[in-house]
């Protein structure tokens, strides 16, 4: 017991020590725009500011950004993923002042998530029998998901990965009820997060009911307790994390369609495990679970037809426009070729090697995470972002692969490593495939240019939208969010109108910031001959805009 124990502390203090070493070399490399918070992604940036909100009175469960859009808008987010960087800022801040302790906030969080993310994975290793310390090596490095815990990636992904993570341990871990309890808790968690985890977490309610199909009363306890912990878990979701959105009819956020479904789902299990000692025959036991299931299915959509397509209501226009333009959300065959090999490089890799260990041992846990191999590259067909796990998830086959190719040489060796080393695929990546030189915007400039500016409402490029919203006192209507398809519409069609329908349009929308920038709007195609945005391109912009400062590509709107 002392042994095992001294084993599981030495490889946390691994993790623990790598994720701290790589998060100090990372800020170091970005301090630059890290000191500055411009932080690497729009949702860290929209995640900071709904801390800001909240820690400034909004309240716990109003998660609308009131100055997005043209009226406001409720946010489809949650605010489980704010409570540790928002609790750093709280208590850090009359220490540190405001800038100091969101600094190290942005910088903490993410570094904590990875120790935890490389310490689950450790645990998953050792239940493999394999090499801890090299799995952990291997997925630290394991693009693109270890880019989802640089300092200042506070968004929600980062704790999805830590739950998924908890869940598959909790699978493949020795049966129980609190392997159970464990797997319903994360579960319920992810959700609550966001929906982007749920085909995994079907899978992994899939997992525990075949398993206790197959094995029966020896599997009974933990699918009890995975089913209570998801009835009670949903339940008392509901009541902590219940938004201003609860009653918005869609199912792309923890609300009431999206709750009413999945509560409905989470009593399959525990009816199952009740049932489970008038079921002999793993026939019997199969049966009712498929029945069960369709039948719970079934009455899910019917209360909540919604959740068919969670993302379903999103612009046509817009998804055009904007949503195929979003690299995580492009699917696989239609993402430029450097990204797709960037990102499901590892993850193929990974998969072939699990597949090989599951061959060669024929245990189920190897065959627990071959599913979730395809699974993440079965949604990576839809949208890339549905590899990340995947790629953390090769880990423990690519140290087995390792440890096998020590036996054949250090040539061998040194491809085994270079196969696993998740860094190598985005490289290779970009020598099949260069990137073509694109129009850069200037960010900053803009951004400081609007912020020397007295509060009124903006139009600006979309991808700026929440930059903008976090740096300035604005009202901006254009920002990357499926739910702001008013303001994000609004805005692609003024810059598209003749000049003078396009001063009455931004009239309309009570308009007084239009900010250009290099390349805006270059999505919409060569701009139509004495549109707006034809007019900014040609350097001549129409009397009623006028530069906020000498040069400036900020204007002022008089309407």
């Amino acid at each position: 017991m002392g042994a095992g124990r001294s084993i599981v502390w030495r490889d946390n203090a691994v993790a623990a020590g790598l994720a701290a070493l790589l998060a100090l070399v990372w800020a170091w490399r970005d301090w630059a725009a890290l000191s500055a918070l411009q932080l690497p992604d729009t949702d860290d940036v929209m995640r900071l500011q709904q801390i800001r909100d909240w820690l400034a009175g909004q309240g716990w469960n109003d998660l609308a950004q009131h100055r997005l859009g043209p009226e406001g808008l409720e946010m489809h987010w949650s605010r489980l993923p704010d409570l540790v960087p928002g609790a750093i800022v709280a208590l850090l801040t009359p220490l540190l002042g405001a800038h100091g302790a969101e600094l190290v906030a942005v910088m903490l969080s993410p570094m904590l998530l990875f120790a935890a993310a490389l310490m689950l994975i450790a645990s998953i290793a050792r239940r493999l029998e394999v090499s801890a310390p090299v799995a952990v090596v291997v997925a630290a490095l394991a693009y693109p998901a270890s880019a989802l815990f640089l300092p200042g990636r506070i968004d929600h992904h980062g704790v999805q990965l830590v739950l998924v993570l908890i869940l598959v341990r909790a699978l493949i871990c020795p049966g129980g009820w609190r392997s159970g309890v464990s797997a319903g808790v994360a579960s319920v968690a992810s959700l609550v997060v966001g929906m982007e985890t749920a085909p995994f977490l079907g899978l992994g309610g899939g997992v525990l009911v075949l398993r206790w199909a197959v094995a029966g009363e020896g599997e009974r306890p933990r699918l009890l307790g995975y089913g209570v912990a998801l009835v009670a878990g949903l339940g008392i979701a509901a009541l902590l994390f219940r938004t201003s959105g609860w009653n918005v009819a869609s199912c792309d956020a923890f609300a009431a369609p999206l709750w009413r479904a999945a509560q409905v789902a989470a009593l399959v299990p525990p009816g199952l495990a009740l049932a489970g000692s008038r079921l002999v025959a793993p026939r019997a036991r199969v049966g009712a679970a498929i029945l069960l299931g369709g039948v719970a299915a079934a009455v899910a959509l019917a209360l909540s037809p919604a959740c068919l397509s969670p993302y379903g209501g999103v612009d046509p226009l817009l998804e055009r426009l904007w949503l195929a333009r979003v690299a995580e959300a492009q699917p696989l065959f239609v993402a430029p070729l450097d990204r797709a090999i960037g990102y499901v490089g590892l993850a193929l890799v990974g998969l072939g090697a699990t597949a090989w260990q599951w061959r060669q041992s024929r245990a189920v846990e190897w065959a627990v995470l071959a599913a979730f191999h395809l699974a993440a590259l079965a949604l990576a067909l839809v949208q890339l972002r549905g590899i990340y796990a995947g790629t953390l998830l090769a880990a423990p086959a690519l140290a087995a692969l390792i440890a096998e190719a020590r036996q054949r040489g250090p040539l061998v060796l040194a491809a085994a490593w270079i196969a696993s080393a998740g860094l190598v695929y985005p490289a290779l990546g970009g020598l099949a495939a260069p990137k073509p030189e694109a129009a850069q915007c200037d960010g900053g400039a803009v951004l400081a240019q609007l912020a020397a500016q007295p509060a009124g409402t903006v139009a600006a490029p979309i991808d700026l939208g929440a930059y903008a919203l976090a740096e300035t006192r604005h009202r901006i209507l254009a920002a990357p969010y499926h739910r702001n398809a008013e303001g994000n519409l609004a805005v692609y069609r003024l810059v598209d109108l003749p000049v003078a329908r396009a001063q009455a349009e931004a009239g309309r929308l009570r308009i007084d910031y239009l900010a250009d920038c290099g390349g805006a709007w270059d999505e919409l195609g060569a701009p139509p001959a004495g549109s707006l945005r034809a007019a900014l391109r040609a350097g001549t912009p129409p009397e009623w805009l006028t530069p906020v400062a000498a040069g400036a590509s900020v204007y002022r709107v008089a309407r």
